[in-house]
């Protein structure tokens, strides 16, 4: 089993045992804050579960109906994860909204205080687990995850102080105050994960720095005599390159053909937790010109 699916595991069953103690505190202490939380939680563990299966699909090998492979599984998953966290943020808002104008007493304060510690020790751990795994792997999904579950830390830390300003002070309004401020930070904080998402079903290309190196690797090679139509795009673990290469028409296509072989394996060395899926066109003059090419002169390479 690999890494990323080990790691979508773990956030299950860590929302599952949240989602009981939180659930369960909730309902008995009558918490706006702690029962949004509670749901955050099933959200979690339901988006958890998505991105297993995400994750399952977006590792299966390209096939004859799908070529290029299901990588992109993994950028529709962080869409779909991100949508899903704002709309939860948007409930919280309405339920700590409507918490202003009812003013109920909470009650089982201690208990509510001691399942939010053990609520913020739980998703702090998985948050660095789940780093880790983001780190090792540049999984979308996971990073995705990890953000997610990293609005969890600032949420819980958030009710819990609330919990314990209405233990001390009685002022109950916080807890309504708090909820509206967690929605808000959901909210806010989902962008880059639909963004980032959306720019990979998009095709967008590859990291500034990344591509600056394929442009130095092809530079440094010194049987070709320039470039064009250098264009990058990412789906899941396997990031794509396109380029024309161009050689001296007198040379053989032998000797062509290993200058190609050489710029493409020291691409693939750039990044070795990434696979390469590379290709590369051989020219025996530059015909930029010859080619219709949508994308912006900046983006076009010549040497």
């Amino acid at each position: 089993m690999s890494l990323q699916k080990k790691a979508t595991i773990v956030s299950s069953v860590t929302a599952i045992v949240l989602i009981v103690i939180k659930l369960t505190i909730g309902v008995i202490s009558g918490s706006v804050a702690v029962l949004a939380s509670a749901i955050d939680s099933m959200l979690d563990f339901i988006v958890s579960a998505f991105n297993y299966f995400a994750i399952k699909k977006s590792e299966q090998p390209a096939d004859v109906y799908f070529n290029y492979g299901k990588g992109k599984i993994e950028a529709l998953a962080a869409v779909i994860e991100g949508t899903i966290i704002a709309l939860s943020g948007v409930f919280i808002f309405y339920e700590s909204v409507k918490k202003t104008f009812e003013h109920e007493i909470l009650t089982h304060l201690d208990s509510s205080i001691w399942v939010m510690v053990i609520s913020l020790v739980l998703t702090i751990g998985l948050v660095i687990f789940l780093n880790y795994v983001a780190k090792k792997t540049d999984n979308m999904v996971i990073k995705a995850d990890a953000l997610h579950y990293k609005t969890d830390v600032y949420s819980n830390g958030v009710i819990l102080i609330s919990l314990v300003v209405i233990h001390f002070t009685q002022f109950y309004l916080i807890d309504a105050i708090m909820g509206i401020m967690i929605s808000l930070y959901i909210i806010y904080s989902v962008y880059e994960i639909i963004k980032g998402g959306v720019l990979v079903l998009l095709d967008v290309a590859l990291e500034k720095d990344l591509v600056e190196k394929i442009q130095t690797i092809i530079e440094s090679e010194k049987e070709i005599t320039g470039y064009h139509l250098l264009k990058t795009r990412k789906a899941g673990n396997i990031n794509f390159v396109d380029v024309h290469l161009v050689l001296d028409p007198t040379m053989s296509l032998l000797r062509a053909h290993y200058a190609g072989d050489r710029v493409e394996d020291k691409i693939k060395e750039i990044d070795l937790k990434y696979d390469w899926v590379i290709n590369i066109h051989l020219d025996p003059y530059d015909d930029l010109e010859l080619n219709e090419c949508p994308i912006p002169h900046k983006n076009v390479n010549t040497k």
